[in-house]
């Protein structure tokens, strides 16, 4: 049995959640309530024994802070990634993705050797539990529309904007990088 540490805090306008393992951040959200982030933690780990503690996500939930008030473009938390090996590799290249610019799902697909992977891309960006810190909401559609964003995209547009992206009509308009 594997041990998981969540804790939940109101930073600025957003209801933040995070799950850590013994080896990292396993899991971050930002729309659901504490009981639908519990729900989808006892789902993905139904094994696990969920404790609250803030004390052990004391960095992620300070360097997330640090984000959302502009003070950070980088995370240096120990990340704990449950997936697939295809999984994995897609999160590898969101963890390349640099603070204010945005890629194509389709890059990534040809980023990690598998050009006909554009949909596979996107449900490996849907599966990322660990948001904002395996930064998918950096993913747009190859017409630079928002697309696909787990947590909304008016939370995925909002988190564009705070790294500097200018969006109209859920278009990005500039900062976009192949």
């Amino acid at each position: 049995m594997i041990n998981l540490y969540y804790c939940n805090k109101k930073v600025l306008d957003y209801s933040l959640h995070i799950a850590s393992s013994e080896k990292g951040v396993v899991a971050v959200g930002l729309r659901e309530s504490k009981e639908e982030f519990l729900q989808s933690l006892t789902k993905d780990f139904s094994k696990a024994h969920i404790t609250y503690s803030e004390e052990v996500n004391h960095l992620p939930l300070q360097q997330l802070t640090e984000y959302f008030q502009g003070n950070r473009k980088n995370f240096t938390v120990p990340l704990d990634l449950v997936g697939t090996t295809f999984q994995n590799q897609v999160w590898g290249e969101l963890l390349r993705i640099p603070y204010g610019k945005v890629v194509a799902y389709q890059d990534i697909a040809i980023r990690i050797g598998n050009p006909k992977a554009v949909r596979a891309v996107g449900m490996a960006n849907k599966k990322n539990k660990i948001a904002i810190i395996v930064p998918c909401h950096r993913v747009i559609g190859m017409n630079k529309k928002l697309v696909g964003y787990d947590g909304g995209l008016h939370i995925k547009e909002k988190l564009l904007s705070l790294e500097g992206i200018k969006i109209v009509e859920e278009k990005v308009i500039m900062n976009s990088v192949n």
